[in-house]
Parts: C-alpha cells; sequence; structure tokens
C-alpha cells in the first residue's frame, strides 16, 4: 500500500498538539546519511528532570492498542479476527501500525478506521527500514556461513507465515476483502507486513513495569553504547515515557542526544533489529548455532517435542573468555542406555502427554537435565561428549564461512555499498568469534 509522509519539520507541531513535553530537544535529518535523530536545540538543555515527556496514552502498548480498539470497530474486528495473535504486544501492535497506513492509503477512498495520534505520526517514520528482511536476494547470499543467515532465513518464513494467518482470519470480513485481498481493488502485500514488522523491532523498547512498547518520538533517538550513551528512557509514577540525561552529561547546543538499544546484544542482534553494526564495535559478543540431532538417535523425535528452547546453543563471551549455553546439547548427548527415557502419560482430563525421565525420575524441566549429569558418576564422559559436539559443530561454521567467502569483492558485486560492508564486518567479527571458540574447546 503506498504510504503518505509528513517532513520532519512539522514533527514539532504534532508533539505539541499532543502533550508531549520536548522543550531542548528536536528531531532532524542527521548528516552522513544517518537518517533521522535527537538533537539538543540550546545549552539549558538537560537542567529541567527530562528531555521528553510522553503521556502514557501515547505509548503503542498491548493494552493501549486494544483501548484504541473500543472506538475503532475495524481495528478491532482485525483483532478478534487472528485470535490469540493479538493477545500479545508484537501482534497487536503490528496489526494497529498496518490499520494506521490503512487509514491513510491515497488509494482507499472509504475511511477504514478511526484517526488517532499515530495515524499522523507514522507518516514521520522513514519509508525504507534497512533491515535484512529487505536485502535482496545477492545480499542474503553473502550471509552464508553466518549466524544471521539462519536467522534471516527463519524470520522470513515466520512473515509469510503471519500474513497467510491475517489473509486468512480477515477474508471473510467486507472491507478487508475489498482493501486489503481483492484481485481488483486490494492493494496489502506481504511487503506492507514486512514494513511494520521492521517498524516494531527497530523502534520497540523494553519499558520498565510496562513491556514491549512503541513510544513516539523517544523513539527518533539513535543508539549509541557505553559512555557514549547520552540519554536513558524510563517510565514515571503517572505511567509517562520519559527521556532523561545520565548522570555526568551535559549537552551543549546540536549535541546529538542517544540511547542504548542494548550494550550487550551481539553483532548478528545488532544488524537483525537494526540493520547496522556501531563503528566501535570490536567483538561479535554472541551467536547462536543450531544443531541437529543425528537420523540414527532412535529418541530424535521424542527430544525435539519434549524441547522448548530452540535447538542449538548460544556462544557468549564472559570475564574476556568464551562460555556457552545450551539445553540441547545435554539432551543430545545422552540416550536410553545412559538412562534417558520417555513415556507417554494420560493427563486427569484424558489428553495425552510426553514426559521426560532421567533413571526413573521425572524432569520437570529439561533444562534441569545438567544438573543431575553433573552429580553422576560418569560426569566427564557427559561433558567430553558435549564438548565434542559443540567443537565439531564450530569447525563446521568456520568452514562454512571460509567456503563462502565472497569471490569476486564486494565492491564488483550488485550490492549495496552500506549493506555489503556491514556483511563483511559481521563475517569477520563472527568468525572471530568462532576461532577463539574453537580454540577454547581444545584446550577442554
Amino acid at each position: 500500500m503506498r504510504r503518505e509522509s509528513l517532513p520532519v519539520a512539522a514533527l514539532q507541531t504534532w508533539a505539541d498538539l499532543n502533550g508531549i513535553d520536548c522543550s531542548g530537544v528536536q528531531v532532524r535529518q542527521m548528516p552522513d546519511q544517518r537518517g533521522l535523530g535527537m538533537v539538543s536545540t540550546d545549552e539549558d538543555t538537560g537542567k529541567e528532570p527530562f528531555l521528553v515527556s510522553v503521556p502514557a496514552h501515547l505509548s503503542l502498548t498491548l493494552d493501549n492498542v486494544w483501548i484504541f480498539a473500543k472506538s475503532d470497530e475495524h481495528l478491532r474486528e482485525v483483532l478478534e479476527a487472528v485470535g490469540e495473535y493479538s493477545r500479545t504486544a508484537r501482534g497487536a501492535i503490528l496489526i494497529f501500525l498496518l490499520m494506521q497506513i490503512t487509514h491513510s492509503a491515497v488509494a482507499v477512498s472509504e475511511k477504514i478506521g478511526s484517526s488517532n495520534p499515530w495515524t499522523e505520526y507514522i507518516k514521520f517514520l522513514p519509508s525504507d527500514v534497512p533491515l535484512p528482511t529487505f536485502w535482496t536476494e545477492e545480499e542474503r547470499a553473502l550471509l552464508v556461513g553466518t549466524s544471521l543467515g539462519a536467522a534471516v532465513d527463519a524470520k522470513l518464513k515466520s512473515l509469510d507465515r503471519e500474513f497467510t494467518h491475517l489473509k486468512e482470519s480477515t477474508a471473510s470480513i467486507g472491507w478487508c476483502q475489498k482493501y486489503w485481498w481483492s484481485a481488483g481493488t486490494g492493494d496489502l502485500t506481504s511487503k506492507d507486513w514486512k514494513v511494520v514488522d521492521a517498524m516494531y523491532r527497530s523502534r520497540a523498547l523494553e519499558l520498565p513495569g510496562t513491556g514491549h512498547a512503541m513510544v513516539p518520538l523517544i523513539d527518533m533517538a539513535n543508539h549509541e553504547s557505553g559512555d557514549h550513551t547520552v540519554a536513558l528512557y524510563d517510565t514515571d509514577s503517572d505511567g509517562n515515557s520519559v527521556l532523561t540525561l545520565r548522570d555526568g552529561k551535559t549537552l551543549k547546543a546540536n549535541d546529538e542526544v542517544t540511547i542504548t538499544y542494548g550494550d550487550d546484544k551481539g553483532a548478528c542482534e545488532m544488524v537483525f533489529s537494526y540493520g547496522f553494526l556501531e563503528d566501535s564495535m570490536a567483538s561479535a559478543r554472541e551467536l547462536f548455532l543450531d544443531l541437529k540431532i543425528p537420523d540414527d538417535d532412535p529418541l530424535k523425535l521424542a527430544k525435539k517435542t519434549v524441547l522448548k528452547s530452540a535447538p542449538g546453543f548460544k556462544l557468549f563471551e564472559k570475564d574476556g573468555s568464551i562460555d556457552w549455553v545450551g539445553d540441547f546439547v545435554w539432551l543430545s548427548c545422552v540416550n536410553e542406555e545412559d538412562g534417558l527415557d520417555f513415556r507417554v502419560l494420560q493427563t486427569n482430563d484424558g489428553e495425552k502427554e510426553l514426559k521426560v525421565y532421567w533413571k526413573d525420575d521425572e524432569l520437570s524441566d529439561v533444562a534441569t537435565l545438567q544438573s543431575l549429569l553433573e552429580v553422576d558418576p560418569v560426569w566427564d564422559v557427559y561433558l567430553l561428549r558435549a564438548i565434542a559436539t559443540l567443537q565439531g559443530r564450530v569447525e563446521q561454521q568456520l568452514l562454512s564461512l571460509e567456503k563462502s567467502s565472497p569471490s569476486p569483492t564486494i565492491s564488483e558485486l550488485d550490492v549495496d555499498k552500506n549493506v555489503g560492508q556491514t556483511i563483511m564486518r559481521l563475517r569477520g567479527l563472527e568468525e572471530k568469534m568462532l576461532l577463539r571458540a574453537y580454540q577454547h574447546f581444545e584446550a577442554r
């Protein structure tokens, strides 16, 4: 669907009309193709208790979406049609954003949905969100061998499933059929769904006491980590979202006001959710590798069924060294002859449930298996199996990176320059971490 846009110069007027207090800061187009950002407008900025204060009802949260739906029958119809999906913050917010785009779509002559402050605010958001879900096939091909490659593939499949669910759930609603799905008059495409997903992923904040939310104006602040972070976001006693200057920080006119999107986030997650890597990032910090159970494992299907986490493990830095975590590794390293057992039991309501046992003791959670193995007389054997599994998977990933190294060089490929540089940095950071991990396991 086509989106209307508004110039950033009009954002202050929108903020004033909606009761947002942001005296002393302003959103501007930043230099060096950095998009929009927040800057200080005078020498007194930061002397007030807050830089920005956004009324509670303007933050886009799960509860507020359903409050908006009370006075918007079209929004309510869609939320109810998709069922449990709209009872999650992400699901409700994505549908809400899609409704704002629909309401303002040039091609829609009959207004759909009710106008609210977000109907105009969404017009200030960039039309292009440079996340990997929008990269070309040639650009995504450069991700082979990285942990991001599998994450992007899985995300694209997930978005397709969500879009199909939205279509199937709303196809019987008259206006949805006419303006979204009809071959002759419908304008909604899977790209529109990717757009609202990208808006949410790149702008959602974890608000204290609230959870995941999109907060207008505060979400215009760019990211800088560590000591370079200028401001912190929080929730005050009235539920308002506030942006305050960090202790010890001062601002001069035209200084940029930055927040942190998460200092501990790894390189893969930064590119996945925000589309960039900080210049100062010198380590991948963490990465997730999937893990497959061998086909000849007689308990393969049962192990996959009881596992609640993703089938794999996470490598991460800890105190200057490499460590790892992954319940799946321990489950994959033991079998029936060791004491692992699965039983199908019938619940009180007649349903059948698969239970996992270790030496006849039921495991309430697979995550407890490691602690039981640690006190087992043959713990050294289990640990050796785990280390061998981890080292083998790390070696496999290193070989994949090596074999997929771009040839010809990035400059000779038909890829966006910034995207290509980001991918090559990611490849280098992950290769460095994988080599350290391999050496760490070798030393064990």
